[in-house]
């Protein structure tokens, strides 16, 4: 009988304070945790798609903008090209002394033009 009791006591000492009540009680106190992790996870599944969406649409953004500066450097080029081109030409017209006596011609005529306009109105 003795035996008996010491299986008893290390059944007691083994189970101290777990009762089947407690046990029913941690059981629901798990899936309410699981239930909130499932929670927790939708709204960080959430939070990522809205990030995955705007890192996409900052992508599509860079990118417009990176063509767009590829045309207008493009365009830059082109411009500089033209501009060069006029200067030469004006360079090539004031290298003469019959070329400056033009010019200077054109401008008096020009500015006389304006000088007349002005005082006419």
């Amino acid at each position: 009988m003795n035996s008996r009791r010491d299986f008893r006591s290390h059944r007691a000492a083994l189970f101290d304070g777990i009762e089947e009540g407690a046990i029913r009680s941690s059981a629901y106190s798990s899936q309410i945790h699981e239930h909130e992790n499932d929670q927790a996870m939708d709204s960080l599944h959430d939070r990522v798609s809205v990030l995955k969406r705007l890192t996409g649409d900052i992508h599509e953004e860079v990118e417009n903008h990176n063509r767009m500066l590829d045309r207008m450097g493009n365009d830059m080029d082109a411009s500089r090209g033209f501009l060069s081109g006029t200067v030469d030409k004006f360079k090539m017209v004031f290298e003469t002394k019959a070329s400056r006596r033009m010019a200077t011609m054109v401008a008096s005529f020009i500015s006389v033009f304006f000088l007349i306009y002005y005082l006419t109105k």
